[in-house]
Protein backbone atom coordinates (compact mmCIF):
# COMPACT_ATOMS: atom_id res chain seq x y z
CA UNK A 1 0.00 0.00 0.00
CA UNK A 2 1.31 3.46 -1.07
CA UNK A 3 1.29 6.77 0.58
CA UNK A 4 -0.55 10.04 0.25
CA UNK A 5 1.94 13.07 -0.70
CA UNK A 6 0.65 17.05 -0.67
CA UNK A 7 3.06 19.28 -2.69
CA UNK A 8 2.69 22.73 -1.29
CA UNK A 9 4.31 25.53 -2.81
CA UNK A 10 4.34 24.96 -7.07
CA UNK A 11 6.46 27.68 -8.32
CA UNK A 12 9.62 27.00 -10.26
CA UNK A 13 11.23 24.90 -8.15
CA UNK A 14 8.33 23.19 -6.58
CA UNK A 15 7.21 22.60 -10.30
CA UNK A 16 10.45 20.49 -11.03
CA UNK A 17 9.46 17.76 -8.42
CA UNK A 18 5.70 17.71 -8.94
CA UNK A 19 6.48 14.78 -11.73
CA UNK A 20 8.80 13.02 -10.08
CA UNK A 21 6.42 12.71 -6.94
CA UNK A 22 3.21 11.36 -8.76
CA UNK A 23 5.51 8.67 -10.73
CA UNK A 24 6.79 7.27 -7.75
CA UNK A 25 4.85 3.84 -7.29
CA UNK A 26 5.11 4.37 -3.63
CA UNK A 27 2.98 7.44 -3.79
CA UNK A 28 -0.84 6.45 -4.89
CA UNK A 29 -2.44 9.73 -3.86
CA UNK A 30 -1.25 13.33 -4.58
CA UNK A 31 -2.32 17.08 -3.13
CA UNK A 32 -1.61 20.29 -4.53
CA UNK A 33 -1.32 23.82 -2.73
CA UNK A 34 -0.51 26.65 -3.84
CA UNK A 35 -1.00 30.34 -2.52
CA UNK A 36 -1.55 31.42 -6.46
CA UNK A 37 -4.39 29.56 -7.68
CA UNK A 38 -2.70 29.06 -11.67
CA UNK A 39 0.11 26.94 -9.95
CA UNK A 40 -2.14 24.78 -9.10
CA UNK A 41 -4.03 24.75 -12.26
CA UNK A 42 -1.31 23.74 -14.42
CA UNK A 43 -0.99 20.56 -12.64
CA UNK A 44 -4.81 19.71 -11.48
CA UNK A 45 -5.69 20.00 -15.26
CA UNK A 46 -2.79 17.84 -16.43
CA UNK A 47 -4.03 14.08 -17.98
CA UNK A 48 -1.03 12.49 -16.19
CA UNK A 49 -2.21 13.79 -12.97
CA UNK A 50 -5.53 12.11 -13.36
CA UNK A 51 -4.89 8.85 -12.07
CA UNK A 52 -3.69 9.99 -8.51
CA UNK A 53 -5.11 13.23 -8.41
CA UNK A 54 -8.63 14.38 -6.97
CA UNK A 55 -9.91 17.61 -7.25
CA UNK A 56 -10.80 17.84 -3.46
CA UNK A 57 -7.26 17.80 -3.03
CA UNK A 58 -6.58 21.33 -4.67
CA UNK A 59 -5.81 23.70 -1.59
CA UNK A 60 -5.21 27.43 -1.45
CA UNK A 61 -3.48 27.53 1.93
CA UNK A 62 -1.22 25.30 4.01
CA UNK A 63 -3.60 25.45 6.74
CA UNK A 64 -6.48 23.83 4.69
CA UNK A 65 -3.73 21.18 3.70
CA UNK A 66 -2.98 20.67 7.20
CA UNK A 67 -6.17 19.90 7.89
CA UNK A 68 -6.43 16.71 5.08
CA UNK A 69 -5.62 13.08 5.76
CA UNK A 70 -2.72 13.08 3.72
CA UNK A 71 0.12 11.38 4.41
CA UNK A 72 2.91 13.64 4.46
CA UNK A 73 4.15 17.25 2.96
CA UNK A 74 6.38 18.22 0.68
CA UNK A 75 7.47 22.15 1.31
CA UNK A 76 8.95 23.82 -1.52
CA UNK A 77 7.97 27.30 -0.34
CA UNK A 78 10.05 30.79 -0.01
CA UNK A 79 12.84 29.99 2.30
CA UNK A 80 12.06 31.85 4.97
CA UNK A 81 8.87 30.25 5.41
CA UNK A 82 10.46 26.25 5.59
CA UNK A 83 11.16 26.23 9.35
CA UNK A 84 7.78 27.40 10.75
CA UNK A 85 6.02 25.70 8.25
CA UNK A 86 7.60 22.52 8.95
CA UNK A 87 6.68 22.89 12.34
CA UNK A 88 3.28 23.46 11.71
CA UNK A 89 3.01 20.33 9.29
CA UNK A 90 4.50 18.01 11.27
CA UNK A 91 2.43 19.77 14.77
CA UNK A 92 -0.63 18.29 11.90
CA UNK A 93 0.39 15.25 12.27
CA UNK A 94 2.45 14.90 8.56
CA UNK A 95 5.83 14.29 7.43
CA UNK A 96 7.14 17.06 6.38
CA UNK A 97 9.99 17.42 3.43
CA UNK A 98 11.58 20.86 3.17
CA UNK A 99 13.42 22.59 0.86
CA UNK A 100 16.91 24.13 1.47
CA UNK A 101 17.90 25.86 3.90
CA UNK A 102 16.21 25.06 7.07
CA UNK A 103 15.52 28.72 7.10
CA UNK A 104 16.76 31.28 5.22
CA UNK A 105 16.93 34.65 8.19
CA UNK A 106 19.53 37.19 8.04
CA UNK A 107 19.64 36.26 12.21
CA UNK A 108 21.83 33.28 12.85
CA UNK A 109 20.60 33.01 16.54
CA UNK A 110 16.88 32.70 15.19
CA UNK A 111 18.46 30.00 12.48
CA UNK A 112 19.85 27.65 15.21
CA UNK A 113 16.85 28.60 17.51
CA UNK A 114 14.37 27.10 14.38
CA UNK A 115 16.99 24.44 14.31
CA UNK A 116 16.06 23.57 17.81
CA UNK A 117 12.49 23.48 17.63
CA UNK A 118 12.41 20.85 14.36
CA UNK A 119 14.56 18.46 16.47
CA UNK A 120 12.63 19.00 19.33
CA UNK A 121 9.22 18.80 17.88
CA UNK A 122 10.27 15.47 15.61
CA UNK A 123 10.82 13.38 19.15
CA UNK A 124 7.90 14.84 20.34
CA UNK A 125 5.58 13.95 18.00
CA UNK A 126 7.35 11.34 16.20
CA UNK A 127 6.61 12.96 12.58
CA UNK A 128 9.44 12.41 9.99
CA UNK A 129 11.31 15.85 8.61
CA UNK A 130 13.74 15.91 5.13
CA UNK A 131 15.78 18.47 4.16
CA UNK A 132 16.21 18.10 0.28
CA UNK A 133 19.89 18.84 0.10
CA UNK A 134 21.00 18.46 -3.23
CA UNK A 135 24.71 17.63 -2.67
CA UNK A 136 23.95 14.93 -0.88
CA UNK A 137 22.85 13.14 -3.74
CA UNK A 138 25.40 13.94 -6.00
CA UNK A 139 27.33 11.02 -8.14
CA UNK A 140 30.27 12.02 -6.28
CA UNK A 141 28.73 12.22 -2.39
CA UNK A 142 27.34 8.91 -3.10
CA UNK A 143 30.43 7.20 -4.02
CA UNK A 144 32.74 8.85 -1.45
CA UNK A 145 29.70 7.31 1.02
CA UNK A 146 30.91 4.17 -0.06
CA UNK A 147 34.06 4.93 0.11
CA UNK A 148 34.05 5.99 3.59
CA UNK A 149 32.30 2.68 4.51
CA UNK A 150 34.29 0.76 3.21
CA UNK A 151 37.25 2.54 5.20
CA UNK A 152 38.90 3.32 1.86
CA UNK A 153 39.97 6.91 3.06
CA UNK A 154 41.33 5.61 6.00
CA UNK A 155 41.43 8.54 9.18
CA UNK A 156 40.56 11.58 7.47
CA UNK A 157 42.62 14.56 7.44
CA UNK A 158 41.13 17.10 5.39
CA UNK A 159 38.23 18.30 3.73
CA UNK A 160 37.12 21.05 1.55
CA UNK A 161 33.96 22.22 0.42
CA UNK A 162 32.90 25.40 -1.93
CA UNK A 163 29.99 27.07 -3.12
CA UNK A 164 31.09 29.82 -5.76
CA UNK A 165 27.69 31.35 -7.27
CA UNK A 166 28.54 35.08 -7.92
CA UNK A 167 25.55 37.17 -7.70
CA UNK A 168 25.64 37.46 -12.00
CA UNK A 169 26.26 33.87 -12.56
CA UNK A 170 24.41 31.62 -15.12
CA UNK A 171 22.00 31.50 -12.54
CA UNK A 172 21.19 35.17 -12.02
CA UNK A 173 20.79 35.99 -8.12
CA UNK A 174 19.20 38.74 -8.55
CA UNK A 175 16.72 37.55 -11.18
CA UNK A 176 15.93 34.60 -8.65
CA UNK A 177 15.34 37.61 -6.00
CA UNK A 178 13.23 39.55 -8.47
CA UNK A 179 11.34 36.40 -8.99
CA UNK A 180 10.88 35.49 -5.02
CA UNK A 181 9.65 39.51 -4.40
CA UNK A 182 7.47 39.54 -7.05
CA UNK A 183 5.13 37.37 -5.22
CA UNK A 184 2.66 36.92 -2.76
CA UNK A 185 4.62 35.87 0.14
CA UNK A 186 7.76 37.92 -1.36
CA UNK A 187 5.87 41.52 -0.49
CA UNK A 188 4.95 39.69 2.53
CA UNK A 189 9.03 39.32 3.24
CA UNK A 190 9.78 42.96 2.39
CA UNK A 191 7.95 44.36 5.37
CA UNK A 192 10.29 41.66 7.33
CA UNK A 193 13.26 41.91 6.42
CA UNK A 194 12.75 45.52 7.11
CA UNK A 195 12.76 44.64 10.63
CA UNK A 196 15.87 42.51 10.60
CA UNK A 197 17.58 45.79 8.86
CA UNK A 198 16.32 47.88 11.35
CA UNK A 199 17.88 46.03 14.00
CA UNK A 200 21.22 46.36 12.71
CA UNK A 201 21.51 42.27 11.72
CA UNK A 202 23.19 41.91 8.39
CA UNK A 203 23.12 38.28 6.92
CA UNK A 204 25.89 36.39 4.98
CA UNK A 205 26.57 33.43 2.21
CA UNK A 206 27.11 31.42 5.16
CA UNK A 207 23.50 31.61 6.12
CA UNK A 208 22.51 29.27 3.14
CA UNK A 209 25.88 26.91 3.97
CA UNK A 210 23.94 23.30 3.15
CA UNK A 211 25.55 23.34 -0.72
CA UNK A 212 29.07 23.17 0.31
CA UNK A 213 28.71 21.90 4.36
CA UNK A 214 26.89 18.55 3.37
CA UNK A 215 29.43 16.58 1.29
CA UNK A 216 32.07 16.69 3.89
CA UNK A 217 29.77 15.97 7.04
CA UNK A 218 27.83 13.32 5.06
CA UNK A 219 30.97 11.80 4.31
CA UNK A 220 32.61 11.90 7.29
CA UNK A 221 30.03 11.42 9.15
CA UNK A 222 31.13 14.04 11.62
CA UNK A 223 30.26 17.29 13.26
CA UNK A 224 31.56 20.50 13.38
CA UNK A 225 32.96 21.34 16.92
CA UNK A 226 34.91 25.02 16.46
CA UNK A 227 34.91 27.52 13.81
CA UNK A 228 36.86 30.09 12.57
CA UNK A 229 35.88 32.14 9.82
CA UNK A 230 36.44 35.68 7.88
CA UNK A 231 34.50 37.81 5.39
CA UNK A 232 34.97 39.73 2.36
CA UNK A 233 32.78 43.05 2.11
CA UNK A 234 31.32 44.56 -0.96
CA UNK A 235 33.39 47.45 -2.16
CA UNK A 236 31.16 48.85 -4.57
CA UNK A 237 28.30 49.71 -2.96
CA UNK A 238 26.19 46.76 -4.69
CA UNK A 239 22.60 46.90 -3.78
CA UNK A 240 22.20 43.45 -4.18
CA UNK A 241 24.63 43.42 -0.92
CA UNK A 242 23.03 46.11 1.30
CA UNK A 243 21.67 43.89 3.74
CA UNK A 244 24.79 41.35 3.71
CA UNK A 245 27.78 41.95 6.18
CA UNK A 246 29.80 39.71 3.46
CA UNK A 247 29.52 39.02 0.05
CA UNK A 248 31.82 35.95 0.46
CA UNK A 249 32.84 34.24 3.77
CA UNK A 250 35.72 31.24 4.44
CA UNK A 251 35.63 29.49 7.33
CA UNK A 252 37.44 26.68 9.05
CA UNK A 253 36.34 23.88 10.96
CA UNK A 254 37.68 21.44 14.05
CA UNK A 255 35.62 18.53 13.55
CA UNK A 256 34.40 15.88 15.78
CA UNK A 257 36.83 13.27 13.97
CA UNK A 258 39.96 15.17 14.32
CA UNK A 259 39.99 16.70 11.09
CA UNK A 260 39.78 19.72 9.52
CA UNK A 261 37.74 21.26 7.14
CA UNK A 262 37.44 24.32 5.18
CA UNK A 263 34.15 25.73 3.51
CA UNK A 264 33.47 28.70 1.08
CA UNK A 265 30.61 30.42 0.38
CA UNK A 266 31.10 33.01 -2.37
CA UNK A 267 28.17 35.22 -4.03
CA UNK A 268 31.10 37.78 -5.36
CA UNK A 269 33.38 35.83 -6.92
CA UNK A 270 35.11 35.98 -10.59
CA UNK A 271 34.65 32.34 -11.65
CA UNK A 272 32.11 30.47 -13.46
CA UNK A 273 29.73 28.97 -10.37
CA UNK A 274 31.13 25.81 -8.80
CA UNK A 275 29.57 23.58 -6.28
CA UNK A 276 32.06 20.55 -5.28
CA UNK A 277 33.79 19.13 -2.54
CA UNK A 278 37.40 17.09 -1.84
CA UNK A 279 38.34 14.71 1.26
CA UNK A 280 41.76 13.91 2.06
CA UNK A 281 42.64 10.65 4.06
CA UNK A 282 45.59 8.88 5.01
CA UNK A 283 44.89 5.97 2.44
CA UNK A 284 42.90 7.87 0.29
CA UNK A 285 41.32 10.73 -1.69
CA UNK A 286 39.07 12.14 -3.53
CA UNK A 287 38.86 15.04 -5.93
CA UNK A 288 37.19 16.17 -9.55
CA UNK A 289 35.70 12.99 -10.22
CA UNK A 290 38.82 11.32 -9.34
CA UNK A 291 39.92 8.51 -6.66
CA UNK A 292 43.78 8.78 -5.68
CA UNK A 293 46.10 6.90 -2.82
CA UNK A 294 49.69 7.58 -2.71
CA UNK A 295 50.29 5.28 -6.11
CA UNK A 296 47.50 5.64 -8.96
CA UNK A 297 44.69 8.36 -9.56
CA UNK A 298 41.59 6.73 -11.43
CA UNK A 299 38.93 8.91 -13.01
CA UNK A 300 35.26 8.08 -12.30
CA UNK A 301 32.31 8.63 -14.34
CA UNK A 302 29.04 9.92 -13.25
CA UNK A 303 27.50 6.42 -13.67
CA UNK A 304 30.15 4.70 -11.76
CA UNK A 305 29.90 6.79 -8.68
CA UNK A 306 26.01 6.73 -8.91
CA UNK A 307 23.97 4.38 -6.39
CA UNK A 308 21.45 2.56 -8.41
CA UNK A 309 17.54 3.13 -7.24
CA UNK A 310 15.26 0.47 -7.03
CA UNK A 311 14.80 -0.96 -10.53
CA UNK A 312 10.61 -0.22 -10.13
CA UNK A 313 11.30 3.09 -9.41
CA UNK A 314 13.74 4.03 -11.74
CA UNK A 315 11.42 2.58 -14.59
CA UNK A 316 8.86 4.64 -13.42
CA UNK A 317 11.11 7.62 -13.54
CA UNK A 318 12.69 7.16 -16.96
CA UNK A 319 9.03 6.11 -18.45
CA UNK A 320 8.85 8.63 -21.20
CA UNK A 321 11.23 10.66 -20.72
CA UNK A 322 15.29 11.73 -21.07
CA UNK A 323 18.03 10.83 -18.91
CA UNK A 324 18.34 14.48 -17.53
CA UNK A 325 14.54 14.78 -17.10
CA UNK A 326 14.50 10.85 -15.37
CA UNK A 327 16.87 12.08 -12.60
CA UNK A 328 16.10 15.46 -12.50
CA UNK A 329 18.13 18.89 -11.88
CA UNK A 330 21.26 19.83 -9.58
CA UNK A 331 23.23 16.90 -10.95
CA UNK A 332 20.82 14.28 -11.15
CA UNK A 333 20.06 14.38 -7.14
CA UNK A 334 16.02 15.20 -7.42
CA UNK A 335 15.37 11.75 -8.24
CA UNK A 336 16.80 10.25 -5.36
CA UNK A 337 15.60 12.92 -2.97
CA UNK A 338 12.09 12.25 -4.03
CA UNK A 339 12.43 7.98 -3.83
CA UNK A 340 14.29 8.51 0.00
CA UNK A 341 11.34 10.94 1.32
CA UNK A 342 8.72 8.44 -0.34
CA UNK A 343 10.75 5.31 0.40
CA UNK A 344 11.11 6.84 4.44
CA UNK A 345 7.71 7.78 5.39
CA UNK A 346 6.45 4.42 3.32
CA UNK A 347 8.64 2.60 5.97
CA UNK A 348 8.53 4.36 8.54
CA UNK A 349 12.23 4.76 8.83
CA UNK A 350 14.55 8.22 9.32
CA UNK A 351 15.26 9.54 6.13
CA UNK A 352 19.16 10.02 5.49
CA UNK A 353 19.06 13.58 5.64
CA UNK A 354 17.01 13.95 8.64
CA UNK A 355 16.72 17.08 10.85
CA UNK A 356 19.82 16.09 13.03
CA UNK A 357 21.64 15.82 9.96
CA UNK A 358 20.37 18.91 8.30
CA UNK A 359 20.97 21.09 11.93
CA UNK A 360 24.60 20.17 11.59
CA UNK A 361 24.87 21.70 7.96
CA UNK A 362 23.29 24.68 9.36
CA UNK A 363 25.01 25.02 12.30
CA UNK A 364 27.96 25.02 10.39
CA UNK A 365 27.43 28.11 8.38
CA UNK A 366 25.47 30.14 11.40
CA UNK A 367 28.34 30.25 14.14
CA UNK A 368 30.41 30.75 10.67
CA UNK A 369 29.04 33.89 10.09
CA UNK A 370 29.11 34.56 13.70
CA UNK A 371 33.00 34.18 13.67
CA UNK A 372 33.39 36.44 10.20
CA UNK A 373 31.33 39.11 12.48
CA UNK A 374 34.22 38.73 15.43
CA UNK A 375 36.98 39.05 12.95
CA UNK A 376 37.51 35.30 13.07
CA UNK A 377 36.71 34.45 16.62
CA UNK A 378 37.26 30.96 17.77
CA UNK A 379 33.14 29.78 18.16
CA UNK A 380 31.63 26.70 19.52
CA UNK A 381 29.29 24.67 16.75
CA UNK A 382 25.97 23.40 18.24
CA UNK A 383 25.06 20.11 18.33
CA UNK A 384 21.85 18.13 18.60
CA UNK A 385 23.36 14.68 18.31
CA UNK A 386 22.22 11.71 16.28
CA UNK A 387 18.84 10.93 15.06
CA UNK A 388 17.06 8.05 17.35
CA UNK A 389 18.15 4.64 16.48
CA UNK A 390 21.65 6.18 14.72
CA UNK A 391 23.10 6.94 18.12
CA UNK A 392 27.31 5.79 19.08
Amino acid sequence: MGISVGLVGLGAFGSAFADLFRRHPLVDRVGLCDREPERVARFANDPAFRRKFDPRDAYASLDDICRSDLDALVIITQPWLHAPQCLQGMEAGKHVYSAVPISSVPDGNEILDWCDKLVDTCRRTGQLYMLGETTYYHADAMYCRRQAAQGAFGDFVFCEGEYFHDVDAACNLREVQRHRLASKAGQEWVALSKQYHDRGIRSGPMHYPTHSTSGPVCVMNAHAVEVTCYGHRNRTDDPFFQDSAFSNETAFFKMSNGAVVRICEYREIGLPGNETFRVFGTKGSYTAHTWCDNKTATQLTVEEMRDPLPPEVEAAFREGQTESAAYGGHGGSHAYLVHEFVDAVAHQRQPATNIWEAARYMAMGAMAHESALKDGARLSVPDWGDAPGEEG
